[in-house]
């Protein structure tokens, strides 16, 4: 058995040759003719025999020499290679995978193609928990580290950023989908947000049921129409309206959707919230505007002639509001809630609003109905489009909306 003492009366002393001497359980250290100590740890696979150098006294002392050799039979009963498993350990400590690393690996994986909304996760990443703990090495990260990055965003920074519960709780989920992800692929582990929900760090998102007034449609309808304000904000209002569809539909939606021949606006799927693709009929009332765009934009590719960030989209709906002095606050989701809930007051087919709106149809019929009702949802849209020349002109037959001159 080795003493501390021994070692060191050997360490840098000439040798007349090569010395090896045993510690017991595999371990054992060879000293060189120059005085070099360097400890071994020798096994046996399949009945040959192999070694592996731990390291040099004293850099590795007794103890941690001990300490590795403990490690090498574990991985050894294990039914592992002790000098691959060491190698991978080995590399694992020296190029750990840090926090960013993690959550760009989800979004890269998985959220890119996943998430039609992924910008505005890895935003947030970018903006909430890489300058605070990005570098570290996920698998020492504790659970103090992330509550400090998600308390800056519940609680706010005085003079620099507002409170924002709702966003910490979205981060955190994002946060937790990632970590999971990465685990599950093997890509590195870590359990520090398990134990953590929304309400530990901040709250979730209110349900929606803002639904705009006759007269709120009405303003939001002209405002449209008119030539005031942004030429993308007014068309895009308009097809929210028209459609019921998901700012994100619109927001993305390229020339090529657009199929004027068969009056069919195909949503893909890479833009669906759900991942399916979403048929839409074309109404005849807003054809020629959905023609103009298209020639308008043709080289941009994209139907509003550009694409613009949610957040951005988002900031400028907030501000239509303002301009058009409604007091009750409202977000452009509430118009697609507002357009679900008039076709449902006019009696449309449930169905028929579901699959308009984009929303997966619940039950046994998710399983075995796979109808696109498009005959359903033309006259439905069309009886829409009529509702809303009545409510822009109340005098029925006097002036139909145009809201190609607009253009």
């Amino acid at each position: 058995m080795l003493h501390e003492t021994h070692l060191r009366s050997m360490n840098g002393k000439s040798q007349a040759v090569i010395k090896e001497k045993s510690d017991g359980q595999g371990l054992g250290v060879r000293v060189s003719k120059q005085g070099r100590i360097r400890f071994q740890f020798r096994y046996k696979i399949k009945g040959k025999n192999k070694r592996i150098d731990l390291g040099y006294y004293p850099d590795l002392s007794l103890k941690q020499a001990r300490d590795e050799r403990d490690k090498c039979r574990a991985w050894l009963a294990g039914g592992h290679d002790p000098k691959v498993a060491r190698e991978m350990a080995r590399d694992k400590t020296l190029e750990p995978v840090t926090v960013k690393d993690a959550l760009e690996y989800w979004i890269e994986k998985y959220a890119r193609v996943k998430r039609v909304s992924f910008k505005k996760t890895q935003s947030q990443f970018n903006k909430h928990i890489y300058p605070y703990i990005g570098h570290y090495p996920l698998e020492q990260t504790q659970i103090t580290h992330w509550l400090e990055c998600f308390d800056r965003i519940s609680v706010g920074i005085e003079g620099v950023q507002k409170p924002a519960a709702v966003a910490a709780g979205q981060i955190l989920q994002a946060c937790k989908q990632a970590l999971k992800f990465c685990r599950v692929r093997g890509y590195a582990i870590t359990h520090a947000l398990d134990d953590l929900v929304v309400g530990d760090v901040g709250k979730k998102a209110a349900i929606k049921d803002r639904v705009l007034s006759y007269s709120e449609l009405k303003d939001i309808l002209q405002w449209s129409h008119g030539r005031k304000g942004s030429f993308y904000m007014r068309y895009l209002c308009l097809l929210l309206i028209v459609f019921g569809a998901r700012t994100q539909e619109v927001r993305l939606s390229t020339i090529d959707e657009w199929d004027l021949g068969n009056d069919l606006w195909t949503v893909p799927k890479q833009h669906s919230k759900t991942g399916l693709v979403i048929v839409r009929p074309i109404p005849q009332q807003i054809k020629p505007v959905i023609a103009l765009l298209i020639k308008r934009n043709t080289k941009q590719g994209y139907l509003l002639g550009e694409l613009r960030e949610d957040v951005s989209v988002s900031g400028s709906g907030g501000k239509i509001c303002n301009k058009l002095k409604h007091r009750e606050r409202w977000t452009l989701h509430d118009i697609r809630s507002t357009f679900s809930t008039i076709l449902n007051d006019l009696e449309v087919d449930s169905r028929v609003v579901d699959k308009l709106i984009g929303h997966v149809i619940k039950g046994s019929e998710r399983h075995y109905n796979h109808s696109k009702y498009l005959k359903q949802s033309a006259a439905a849209l069309d009886m829409w489009c009529e509702w809303l020349d009545r409510l822009a002109n109340p005098i029925d037959n006097v002036v139909e909306i145009d809201f190609v001159k607009a253009c």
